[in-house]
């Protein structure tokens, strides 16, 4: 393998264990360890939503012509990405208005990576045995598609402010009275998803 890519993977396994090191010390600072963070995930719309994006991956995968892209992996990259996005990306908006530590923003980076391309990878270099050739191009892509998610899962109904993100406000974690309105006022960003996925499997085959 590239000495380019064993110290690259090194640098990101680094950075993983140090993020899981902060998660564990810091537990009771992180809201995915908290019940109210599965409430505000585990809203009606959220699941529809994502039940309906992680069944186009999957039917996606394995007519794109990516030899890369399985049912396996479309799956615990969606699902990833459903558990993580609208947190990490919160916490990262909200660390950039100076209103969390810096170390919640690196493992929320650190997350973000995983979910979008490393855990990739690895799956990929343990199911080939070589590092993916398209890593480069699957992180970018990918992330994209991470931030929209994350974009998607924070969209909220609020009734002092109409239809809203969750991270622009105080007490953003706290389960709220949902809506199914939020779905119809989020389909403008899986409508965009979609026609970005469909330009990926154009181009792929």
């Amino acid at each position: 393998m590239n000495p380019a890519l064993v110290a690259y993977i090194a640098l990101w396994l680094t950075a993983c264990a140090f993020a899981v090191g902060f998660c564990v010390r810091n537990r009771g600072e992180f809201a995915p360890f908290h019940a109210d963070y599965w409430r505000f995930l585990l809203m009606p719309w959220k699941l529809v939503s994502f039940g309906i994006a992680l069944a186009g991956m999957l039917w996606l995968g394995p007519r794109s012509g990516d030899p890369t892209w399985d049912w396996f992996d479309a799956s615990f990259m969606s699902a990833l990405t459903y558990l993580g996005a609208p947190w990490a990306l919160g916490v990262l908006w909200r660390t950039a208005r100076h209103r969390l530590a810096l170390w919640q923003a690196y493992v929320a980076g650190c997350l973000w990576m995983f979910s979008a391309s490393w855990s990739y990878d690895i799956y990929i270099l343990l199911r080939d045995g070589r590092y993916p050739p398209s890593w480069l191009a699957n992180m970018l892509v990918s992330s994209i598609l991470y931030l929209l998610a994350g974009l998607l899962w924070n969209v909220e109904s609020l009734q002092t402010r109409g239809m809203t993100l969750a991270f622009l406000h105080e007490g953003w974690l706290r389960p709220r009275k949902g809506s199914l309105r939020a779905l119809l006022f989020a389909v403008p960003i899986m409508a965009l998803v979609a026609l970005l996925m469909l330009i990926f499997f154009l181009h792929a085959r």
